[in-house]
């Protein structure tokens, strides 16, 4: 009996350390502390929506597990990122009662389309990213216009694009918008909660600490030279993404370039550009950007530099 207990202690232990890291493979950092920080910022803003975040993790690293994916890939938390920001999405932009079954089958449906990914972009030797939630939270939001299981937001309510108008007015909140960059990469608005992720990043070292910072300044000051709308700006909506594109670009993938951090200050810059443009395409649909423009400008400029090596 003693046996057995201690057996599920140590199969337990590392299953949590890496559906922790699941949490913080989000921002591309491997680290169970990073992961638990990131948790506790969720979840002081709602307990909900941080059991959502823990289970979706639990969920996706536990597929990777039972599908005896490489064990190395699965105790990096690999298979749960992915599953994280799905839970997260539909539990969020999704309503009614059936939002949280949504979710949590969502966040394992994911686990597997990473998996195929991951496969299909070897040949192109590219990094999967969050490409999988992308594509899943999607379809599966979009599935609201045919099947009535499914209820959209009224948030996400399609516009027409002939009828929208740029509004430019209002005062720029620096502290707001810096701290809700952070805050955005897991759906939450709460400045503290950003606070609190980003001392999760700088907890996994202070490289990514300051590439995170240089990323969420680098979107505010793009967004204001090209006339962005500044009530984007104070909510965050443009930092997120270029937080995550800089720290992939400018020191994850590639980082031996000796342009890297230049590069990864271009790519978080033109992330902005892509951010913009990919709200305007998604706007008669009512679906959100999510992390789309970060992955389209990793792949970008990490295909680039397959051919131009001096980059």
């Amino acid at each position: 009996m003693e046996k057995n207990r201690n057996y599920t202690k140590e199969a337990l232990w590392p299953f949590l350390l890496a559906s922790l890291k699941g949490i913080s493979q989000v921002i591309l950092i491997e680290n169970a502390v990073t992961g638990l920080i990131i948790l506790l910022a969720i979840s002081i803003v709602s307990i909900p929506t941080g059991i959502i975040t823990l289970a979706s993790s639990m969920i996706g690293t536990l597929i990777g597990k039972v599908g005896k994916a490489d064990e190395t890939i699965v105790s990096q938390g690999i298979f749960g990122y992915n599953s994280v920001l799905a839970g997260l999405a539909l539990s969020l932009l999704l309503m009614g009662s059936h939002r949280w079954s949504v979710a949590l089958a969502g966040a394992a449906l994911v686990a597997i389309f990473t998996a195929a990914c991951m496969h299909l972009m070897k040949s192109f030797k590219l990094p999967v990213l969050t490409f999988p939630y992308i594509i899943m939270t999607w379809f599966l939001l979009i599935d609201s216009y045919r099947l009535t299981f499914f209820k959209l937001s009224p948030e996400l309510a399609p516009l027409i694009l002939s009828e929208w108008s740029i509004d430019t007015a209002g005062t720029l909140e620096w502290t707001n918008g810096f701290f809700r960059s952070f805050a955005q990469v897991f759906f939450q608005e709460d400045v503290l909660s950003g606070i609190l992720i980003l001392i999760g990043v700088f907890w996994a070292g202070w490289r990514f600490g300051l590439y995170a910072v240089l990323g969420a300044v680098v979107a505010i000051l793009t967004t204001l030279s090209l006339g962005g709308e500044i009530s984007l700006i104070n909510w965050g909506l443009y930092g997120y993404n270029a937080i995550l594109t800089i720290i992939a670009v400018g020191m994850i993938f590639d980082a031996e370039s000796r342009f890297a951090p230049l590069t990864g200050i271009i790519a978080a810059a033109i992330s902005v550009i892509i951010t913009a443009s990919l709200d305007t395409w998604l706007l008669p649909f009512g679906l959100p950007v999510l992390t789309m423009p970060f992955v389209l400008t990793t792949w970008l400029f990490l295909g680039a530099r397959k051919v131009l090596s001096g980059f």
